[in-house]
């Protein structure tokens, strides 16, 4: 991203994680009004939609019914290491180049040489197969736990060069402690990144929202932020603390409203900051 200190491109792109983010809270009845205003704006100032998530891509698909969410022009999905474009009709294909792309990353060290290597830590339980990907490996683990177990899991990696990173957060539904293993340097930033490339996109004009761990990269990235109210207290120090030894100026807002009452809040006050300097 750029070294200057403030964006003055107008935004042209939401990009924003699901859970926590962008679905509606079960108990905040107004993320459900917020989601429909959400969408009219998207709609009235023409941004692209474009969900980067953590999870896959049938659960992405699912999510979409089930909450009555937008359609996004664009899915970034299982943490970074996926990216699928929509169709005229309400189909989505994989983005093949991107494929490539990571492949190019791992070489011959797959995610089923990795899963063998990692296969005598104690207290790593792998996600269901529907969780895995060609380029991620996921596992559950105690939550009070994940600090040890990242730190066995990176000796791991260290000591045969394998080229993943490590990512680790704690579900906030259930305090499940969640690990994944991604090829090393890729993550939501990542592919956001790879995709606003292939679409000739300034990045500047990107708005990422987002709440948890996995979303770090891309929050701390240089992106004009949102961090929405129900963001981990972890997290949220960690991105300021980024934004304040960047000197990054009007990129990170972090909204007095939960998940999507709070996306809506953080779009309002970019698209007003942005009519404001015109």
């Amino acid at each position: 991203m750029t070294p200057q200190t403030q964006i003055t491109t107008p935004p042209a792109v939401l990009a924003t994680d699901l859970d926590g983010t962008f679905i509606p809270l079960d108990d905040q009845p107004h993320n459900r009004d917020a989601l429909g205003e959400l969408a009219r704006v998207l709609r009235e100032r023409r941004l692209q939609l474009v969900f980067v998530t953590g999870r896959h891509f049938a659960s992405v698909t699912q999510a979409i019914e089930q909450y009555q969410l937008p359609r996004p022009q664009w899915i970034i999905c299982d943490v970074g290491t996926s990216l699928y474009a929509a169709d005229t009709d309400a189909s989505f294909h994989p983005v093949t180049a991107y494929a490539r792309h990571l492949q190019q990353r791992v070489g011959e060290i797959t995610v089923d040489v990795l899963r063998e290597q990692l296969s005598a830590i104690t207290g790593l339980r792998l996600q269901e197969p529907e969780k895995q990907g060609p380029f991620k490996l996921s596992y559950y683990a105690d939550a009070n736990q994940l600090d040890p177990l990242v730190a066995q899991i990176q000796a791991s990696l260290d000591s045969s060069a394998a080229p993943y990173n490590v990512i680790a957060s704690v579900d906030p539904f259930n305090n499940d402690g969640l690990i994944d293993l991604l090829p090393a340097g890729v993550s939501k930033a990542h592919g956001l990144s790879f995709w606003a490339g292939q679409q000739g996109l300034d990045e500047q004009a990107i708005l990422f929202a987002g709440d948890s761990g996995n979303d770090l990269a891309a929050l701390t990235a240089g992106y004009r932020s949102i961090l929405v109210r129900n963001a981990a207290d972890a997290v949220r120090q960690q991105v300021r603390t980024v934004h304040q030894q960047q000197g990054w100026e009007n990129r990170l807002y972090t909204a007095q409203q939960t998940a999507t009452s709070g996306v809506l809040e953080g779009v309002r006050h970019y698209l007003e900051s942005q009519r404001a300097e015109v």
